[in-house]
C-alpha cells in the first residue's frame, strides 16, 4: 500500500509540463547496470588509460552505443545526442538516490574507484531531455548473488530454491526481495520523471539468460552455469528472473512508460547454448583481452578453460538483439513526442 500511495502521489505531481523546447538535437540519456554498460563486450568507454575512466565498464558494443550508431546513420528527423552513464553493478538506488562505488576489475586505481553521483545527476536530466532508457533491477535482488549461492548449494547437493524460499534468519525470501524491488523501482521512476518531466521513459527488461529447461545445461560446466541444479535453474527462471521482468513491466505500465521485452526474443539463446547460438556467456566465457580470467575474492577462475570471467552476461550478439528492440522503442517515442 505504501508503494501504491507513493506512485499515486508521484504520478499526480509529475503531470506533463508541455513538450521539451526545440533544439538542434534530441537528448537521450541511457541509465542502467552492466546489462546496459557492456562490461567486456567491445572497446572500453572511456578508453583504457583515459583520465576520465570511472570504473563503470561501459563499452562500444553495448546496446546504447550500438543504437547511437544506428541513430547517427539514420537520424529520426534530427540528430540524437546520447549521454550514457550506465555503470556495472548499479542498483536501482544508484539511479536516483545513492552514490555508487564502482568495482571494475580493469586497471583500478591503487585505492579503488571513487564513488560516483547518482545516474540522474550524471546524466544531467532536465526539461530538455527527450528520452530516458533504463535497464536496472538485477543487482537489487541481487540476482548475481543468488546465482553464486545456487552455485555453492548445488556443489554440495543442496537446493538454493529451499534456501531462498525459507531463508535463514536475517535474510530475505525471494518474495520479500521482489516486493522490495518493486517499491524501489516505483521510487526510482518517480525521481526520473521529476528530473525529466518531458521525457519519454523506456525501461528495458532482462534477456533469457537461463534455458527453458534446466536439464539443457551440463552440470559443472563453467562455460554454462556450473554446479547449479537443473531444478534450481528452472526455479531461477520462473520465480526469479521472469518475476523480476514482470515487476519492471508492471511498474512501468503504471507510470505510463514503455517497457521493452528482451526476454521473448532471446529464448533459445541462453547461457547453456553452444557458442554461436548463445547470446549470454556463462560463468566463464569469451570476452575482450582486457577482461580478467578470475574473480578476486572468490575461487572462480577461468584461466584453464582459456576463458574470461563473464558471470552470465550478454555477448555482442545479445547486445545486438537488445539494441534492435531499444532502437525501435526510441524511434516510436520520438515520433510520439
Amino acid at each position: 500500500m505504501l508503494a501504491l500511495g507513493l506512485a499515486l502521489t508521484a504520478t499526480a505531481a509529475l503531470s506533463p509540463m508541455g513538450s521539451a523546447s526545440a533544439a538542434n538535437s534530441y537528448e537521450w540519456a541511457a541509465l542502467g547496470d552492466s546489462y546496459t554498460a557492456g562490461g567486456f563486450v567491445g572497446d572500453p568507454l572511456p578508453a583504457l588509460g583515459d583520465a576520465s575512466r570511472d570504473g563503470c565498464d561501459r563499452t562500444t558494443n553495448a546496446y546504447p552505443d550500438v543504437v547511437d550508431r544506428e541513430l547517427a546513420e539514420f537520424p529520426p528527423g534530427k540528430p540524437v545526442h546520447l549521454t550514457n552513464v550506465s555503470c556495472g553493478n548499479a542498483t536501482i538506488a544508484d539511479i536516483a538516490t545513492a552514490k555508487q562505488k564502482p568495482i571494475s576489475p580493469v586497471q583500478p586505481p591503487a585505492d579503488g574507484w571513487p564513488a560516483v553521483d547518482t545516474q540522474i545527476q550524471r546524466a544531467h536530466l532536465t526539461t530538455n531531455t527527450d528520452v530516458v532508457t533504463i535497464g536496472v533491477g538485477g543487482n537489487s535482488l541481487p540476482f548475481g548473488g543468488m546465482l553464486l549461492t545456487c552455485l555453492q548449494q548445488g556443489a554440495i547437493g543442496k537446493s538454493c530454491r529451499d534456501h531462498f524460499t525459507n531463508p535463514p534468519a536475517g535474510e530475505e525470501s525471494v518474495q520479500e526481495k521482489l516486493a522490495r524491488v518493486q517499491d524501489e523501482y516505483i521510487e526510482m521512476l518517480a525521481h526520473v520523471h521529476q528530473a525529466a518531466p518531458n521525457a519519454k521513459v523506456i525501461t528495458v527488461g532482462y534477456p533469457a539468460v537461463l534455458p527453458e529447461a534446466g536439464t539443457t545445461c551440463t552440470k559443472f560446466s563453467l562455460t554454462q552455469v556450473g554446479s547449479i541444479n537443473a531444478s534450481d535453474i528452472d526455479w531461477l527462471r520462473e520465480d526469479v528472473l521472469k518475476q523480476l521482468n514482470n515487476t519492471i513491466e508492471r511498474v512501468s505500465n503504471f507510470f505510463g512508460d514503455r517497457y521493452v521485452d528482451i526476454y521473448s526474443s532471446s529464448i533459445g539463446h541462453d547461457a547453456c547454448q553452444p557458442a554461436g547460438t548463445k547470446w549470454v556467456e556463462g560463468i566463464c566465457g569469451d570476452a575482450a583481452d582486457y577482461w580478467p580470467s578470475s574473480l578476486p575474492g572468490t575461487l572462480l577462475n577461468c584461466t584453464l578453460l582459456k576463458k574470461r570471467i563473464t558471470l552470465v552476461h550478454p555477448n555482442a550478439a545479445g547486445y545486438a538483439n537488445t539494441a534492435a528492440h531499444v532502437e525501435r522503442a526510441i524511434r516510436i517515442a520520438l515520433l510520439e513526442s
